[in-house]
């Protein structure tokens, strides 16, 4: 048997500075929102940074779980603890859910009866946000291809520069028509934007908690690299999974022939996975011929 049990830094461990960069950022931007909402009176603008402060509460949770997952594996938790990304992603994506459907409940609840707003300094703090948002958004966007957890926190922002536009488009029909259900019309339209990609972000963090095949990983071809590898006389219970975004491990029972090394195959069949597949932690069980155990899987 062989287990690579090396501490391996998770893909979004890697871009955590980014991170970083734009929670202070957008945490900025969320005091001079909450004040530019009181010297106004705007409500618009204090329901939006109640919006931010989710988001920016988010983020943050993204950056302490990568902290978390970058500890050492130890006895009590042998896989160390890569997954606290995972959970992370999964409560954002939760948030960012439940977001939607209250700016979706407040869009029918403005409807009724759309309040009067200073449209011109909603204008003037919604540019500044844009501002912030597309730099942020700019800062995390080839982290988010590395990672779920990245991919949660650039949502964050992403759903933060589309209710900055939306604000912004609402502040211009309202400062020139004073037609009012232009708010809640716009802020309808951003729920409904932001919900369809929170939903796939959250079932494929439920798919890696779920020890899921990885998406990047077609085991088929897997198994038949792994076939053909030369000494190995059949292979079962071949199993994938991620301990988090970009740390896939897997393992395998290795049935040898009789005249083939066994630590040479051991390293044979370790560098196919390794790499060929974007396989981090492997694990094989060679057995011999005749070897029977109570039950096999795929």
């Amino acid at each position: 048997m062989n287990e690579k049990n090396t501490q391996t830094l998770s893909a979004a461990s890697k871009h955590k500075k980014n991170l970083l960069i734009v929670v202070v950022l957008s945490g900025t931007y969320l005091i001079a929102e909450v004040v530019g909402g009181i010297l106004t009176n705007s409500l618009a603008l204090l329901a939006d940074a109640a919006h931010m402060l989710t988001d920016v509460v988010g983020l943050l949770l993204a950056f302490i779980a990568i902290k978390i997952g970058e500890r050492k594996a130890n006895p009590k938790k042998t896989y160390g603890y890569y997954r606290t990304e995972i959970l992370a992603a999964v409560i954002n994506a939760v948030v960012l859910l439940g977001i939607s459907l209250y700016v979706l409940y407040e869009a029918y609840q403005r409807f009724q009866n759309p309040p009067e707003v200073q449209s011109k300094s909603m204008l003037i703090v919604a540019g500044i946000g844009l501002l912030v948002n597309v730099v942020g958004m700019l800062i995390l966007r080839k982290d988010s291809e590395a990672s779920l957890n990245m991919k949660g926190a650039y949502f964050e922002v992403l759903s933060d520069m589309l209710t900055s536009v939306g604000v912004m488009i609402a502040g211009v029909i309202m400062l020139t028509t004073n037609w009012y259900y232009a708010d809640p019309l716009i802020s309808a339209a951003i729920g409904l934007l932001i919900f369809p990609r929170t939903w796939r972000l959250l079932r494929e963090a439920i798919d890696v908690l779920l020890e899921s095949t990885p998406k990047d990983v077609d085991i088929n071809k897997l198994r038949q690299s792994l076939e053909q590898v030369p000494g190995v006389k059949g292979l079962h219970d071949l199993h994938v999974w991620s301990l988090t975004s970009g740390v896939n491990a897997m393992s395998a029972h290795v049935v040898r022939d009789n005249s083939s090394a066994h630590n040479e195959l051991l390293k044979n069949l370790t560098d196919e996975a390794v790499n060929n597949f974007k396989i981090t932690h492997t694990t094989f069980q060679i057995e011999e011929e005749g070897y029977k155990e109570g039950e096999v899987h795929f």
